[in-house]
Parts: C-alpha cells; structure tokens; sequence
C-alpha cells in the first residue's frame, strides 16, 4: 500500500509532487495517488504536509473509496509529529466506526503498538478479526495481518495462544514460526557474540522481511486488460478498426484468463487485470496525441491504469467472485478447470 524504498534511493519530495501532478490528470484516481504521495511526504519527514494532503482528501466534495484508511493514515502520521490527541480522536472513530477493509484496523493498532500502547494494540487488533473474520471459512489475504499483528502484540503482553493466534500459525507461510519471529526476547540476541545466535536471528529477520514486503500492496508488472459487455460493445461501434483484437466478449474473455494462466505457467509473479471504460481509453489515447482506434495503444493504457492503482489480482481468492463481473464465483466460472 505504501512505498518502503529509503531516501538513499528515491527522492520522496520529487516523487510526491509527481502523484499530485498525476492526480491532477486523472481525478478518477486523486484518493490512490495521493495517498501514495503523503506517504513519500512521510518518509521525506515532510509529516505536515502529508496531513495537508490527507485532509484535501477527507475535505473534498468527492465521496472517497476508503475514508477509513485516509483517517488511519492521517492518525498514524499526526501521532509521530507530536499530536497525540487528535490521532488518539480519530483512531477512537475508526474503531467504533468498525470498518469491513482490513488496512484501517492494521494501521490504527499499529500506531498503537509503535507508541507502547500494547493493550489497545490487542484489543484493536482483537475488535478487528471479531468484526472480519467470525464465521468466515478462509480468511481473506488481506485479513492476515490482522492476525499476524495480534499475535505479535499478544506475544509481547505474555499472553497465552488463542483460537485466533492458532489460526494465525496455519497462515504463516514463512520458514521460521510466529512464536519465534514475535519472540520479545529477540532483541537480546543482537548483542550476543555467539555467532549462532546471531546467524539464527538473521534467518529470523529475513524471513520477517519477506513476510512484510509480501503483506505490502504488490506492484502488478504485467496487467491484462479488461473489457466489460457494455464497454467493448460501445468501443468497437466507435473503433471498428478493434474488431480484429475482440472478434467477441465471449473470446475476449477466453483470451485474458488464458493469457494469465500461461503467464502464471511461465513464473511471472503478482499478475493482475485493469477494467477499461471507453471514455478513459479515449482520454488515454488523447494524452498520447494518437487516435483510439490505434490497437497498440491498448498494452500501454493497460500498464497506465495498473500505475494508477487500478489493478487486482489475478487469480482472485478462493471462494471470490470472478474477475469477469458475472457474478459467480470463479471457481465457477473462468476458473472452474483450475
């Protein structure tokens, strides 16, 4: 969700005002982009000014897509510059308000966490995986650091493992165990001069890495491009010159999943698909001064909207509904022979 890269390599302030600039062309995408630049403002320690941005989006006339996770991120940042209150306010309004997204919940009882406030940290996370994840078969991937997040909390407290911290070890794809990586005794090891004990705590942290940068929003380098029964029936009545690209809906449809199959086949990682619309497709082709009906436009307007936040992954979880939008599952549907 958020840039982890340091200033040693990028320049934050540059890269900030380049999503505002880019925001400022594409309004559809303003709340994605600039999140994304408060947080290179944050890193820039920049932190007043990321508020800046944080409250043009809570202030502005267009409804957002997530204001919960606006106001986590605008709690998290206040509180490390020096205003408690106000994040302890609003951390207070996203927990009662009691968000479905996960990313809310994780940030706020991070905050918490980072500011030794441990028992809020738990009941927070607690609060969240009641809310999320009672009565749901398979948590979500993007629940689990909710879990993770309460067990690490819960191992710091002391406290004894639950049905949620065993749930949480079923999920934890890392080579090294919860129990070892939340181990609070932990930073005792990095002082040891037993080379033994510090080789295993740099498997531990590896893999703790891993685990972190593989909860992080994933890029999609390669984004299939998607067209809705309404969207590709106006675009080939208007840009006839497609039909040789989408004979039907029916192949179009065919042709991406069998496409992100073989890519998937191949070992290329994090595959996504971006849902065109006509009109974007032909503002697109207008910023490239070329004409819409120009087939090899299609591949860049695809990478553009994946650059704007508009992919999802690919497959979509176990139990989802198909990327397609009919409605049924994709077990059920597109995926039903996987």
């Amino acid at each position: 969700m958020r840039p982890d890269t340091s200033a040693e390599y990028v320049d934050h302030n540059a890269e900030a005002a380049r999503l505002e600039r880019t925001a400022g062309l594409y309004p559809e995408d303003a709340e994605h982009l600039l999140v994304q630049a408060a947080a290179h403002l944050e890193l820039a320690d920049d932190r007043p000014r990321a508020t800046s941005l944080y409250d043009s989006l809570l202030s502005g006339t267009t409804p957002l897509e997530n204001p919960f996770l606006v106001r986590a991120l605008k709690a998290a940042n206040l509180w490390e510059y020096g205003h408690e209150a106000e994040a302890r306010a609003i951390i207070e309004g996203v927990r009662v308000a009691a968000p479905r997204d996960p990313a809310p919940w994780v940030i706020v009882a991070e905050s918490l966490e980072s500011h030794d406030e441990l028992e809020a940290a738990q009941e927070t996370f607690t609060e969240a995986a009641v809310h999320l994840l009672t009565d749901v078969p398979e948590p979500p991937y993007a629940t689990h650091p909710v879990l993770f997040g309460r067990h690490r909390v819960r191992r710091m407290l002391g406290l004894s493992h639950d049905d949620w911290d065993s749930l949480a070890d079923t999920l934890n794809s890392s080579p090294v165990t919860l129990d070892e990586l939340h181990d609070p005794k932990r930073v005792w090891s990095l002082g040891s001069d037993n080379p033994a004990e510090l080789q295993a705590e740099i498997s531990r942290l590896r893999a703790e890495l891993g685990t972190f940068r593989e909860a992080l929003s994933r890029p999609f380098p390669v984004a299939v491009l998607h067209w809705p029964a309404p969207e590709l029936t106006e675009l080939l009545t208007a840009y006839p010159t497609l039909t040789a690209e989408y004979p039907s809906h029916e192949e179009h449809l065919s042709t991406i999943e069998a496409s992100l199959r073989e890519l998937s086949s191949s070992g290329t990682p994090n595959l996504g698909i971006v849902t065109g619309t006509v009109p974007s497709y032909e503002a697109f082709a207008a910023s490239e001064l070329a004409s819409p009906g120009d087939a090899s436009l299609l591949p860049q307007y695809a990478t553009t909207l994946a650059a704007r936040g508009r992919a999802v992954a690919w497959p979509p979880e176990r139990g989802a509904g198909c990327w397609c939008g009919s409605g049924r599952g994709y077990g059920d549907c597109h995926g039903a022979d996987l």
